[in-house]
């Protein structure tokens, strides 16, 4: 098996929930996809803010494997 990891820093709406840069994971798991990877694995840590006016960070690491 071949593996590829790679970590993604989602960072959260200061104003709202969600997250302010899901279209940056969807974009990195469909350029996998793209070299014949699927996504096997995805783990997150969570970080507080950085600043009077940003929003929580999350690292996500995600781990593809080739099919």
């Amino acid at each position: 098996m071949e593996y590829v990891v790679l970590q993604v820093v989602l960072k959260e709406k200061f104003i709202g929930t969600g997250s302010g840069n899901l279209t940056e994971l969807e974009k990195t798991i469909n350029q996998q996809a793209a070299k014949g990877y699927r996504l096997h694995t995805i783990s997150t840590a969570s970080s507080g803010s950085k600043g009077m006016f940003s929003g929580d960070r999350i690292q996500a690491t995600l781990v593809f494997e080739k099919i």
